[in-house]
């Protein structure tokens, strides 16, 4: 009954949660398309090679948040026939998409910044400066809402807009700097700098993401004290076969096998009762316990 209990709390939490990323991202998807489409207008409007291809690269970023949207409403259906612990992994799906797009996208800038520190181009500085504040506007609401969210694919997206944000900035500073000094090379000087910077963080948001893939040891499960947990439990004399992995970053899976004395099989259900309540605190959503007596061989290799 506790079992269950926590269960269903959790599983609530959680669908609140993903409900409240699945509008994150719709929210950050219109958004973004509609600034996209007033970047490609300003872009011919000042002459600013810039602008124009920040529109392109925020097009890319609405067919990320597409992404991200459809496989973040996909991770919301419950178990079924197939998939027997829910769709919670396709949002993961989405994060590693955008991850890839991130990645592209921002070798692609470092080449075009590397080419107009050969041959820079002064754009219409006041046209720029009106349009970058518009930018930091828009996409600062789009990243305040997904700097919010708990999954990774949130998080993930959150980047093309931190570095949109960071972007404009770099484009506000330097209009200002242009309009009293003709140093048009600071532009891809500072969006190398912000490359670099999102490069990094869809590397490490990768890297997170393939181990949760990969069934990787969840961050935030404390294994030993885990262990420290199950074996102070009265009654319990020793464990093995312990795995633990997560389905999303946020919901947790761990099976068990625990020992006890012959005299004290019979308390089982209250032995696994009192292992669920104190890993019930432990970032454990889902926790299978299989007791066995001690001394008996298990079945599994290398357990």
């Amino acid at each position: 009954m506790f079992a269950v209990e926590m269960e269903h709390r959790h599983a609530h939490h959680s669908h609140h949660h993903h409900h409240a990323g699945t509008r994150n991202l719709s929210t950050a998807f219109w958004i973004n398309t509609a600034f996209a489409l007033i970047e490609l207008v300003g872009g011919f409007y000042t002459n600013s090679v810039a602008i124009l291809s920040d529109a392109l690269h925020d097009f890319g970023d609405s067919l990320s948040l597409g992404l991200a949207y459809v496989f973040q409403r996909k991770s919301l259906r419950e178990r079924d026939a197939s998939y027997s612990y829910g769709y919670k992994r396709f949002s993961l799906v989405g994060a590693v998409a955008n991850g890839v797009i991130l990645i592209v996208g921002s070798v692609f800038i470092v080449e075009e910044s590397v080419a107009r520190l050969v041959n820079p181009v002064q754009p219409d500085t006041r046209g720029m400066l009106a349009i970058a504040v518009v930018g930091l506007v828009a996409n600062g609401i789009a990243m305040l809402r997904l700097r919010r969210g708990q999954s990774i694919s949130e998080r993930v997206v959150a980047l093309h807009f931190v570095e949109d944000v960071l972007g404009w900035t770099a484009v506000l500073i330097g209009s200002v700097v242009m309009m009293y000094a003709d140093v048009p090379i600071l532009d891809p000087i500072l969006s190398i700098g912000i490359a670099l910077f999102i490069l990094y963080n869809a590397y490490k948001n990768l890297r997170q993401s393939f181990r949760i893939i990969l069934q990787g040891i969840p961050e935030n499960v404390d294994v030993e004290s885990v262990r420290e947990k199950i074996l102070d439990v009265p009654g319990v004399t020793g464990m093995h076969d312990l795995h633990t992995w997560s389905m999303d970053g946020q919901y947790n899976i761990m099976t068990v096998h625990v020992t006890v004395r012959e005299e004290d099989f019979g308390k089982s259900n209250a032995i696994k009762k009192e292992i669920r309540k104190r890993l019930s605190k432990m970032n454990i959503q889902h926790l299978t316990i299989e007791t066995e007596v001690e001394g008996d061989p298990c079945a599994f290799l290398e357990c």
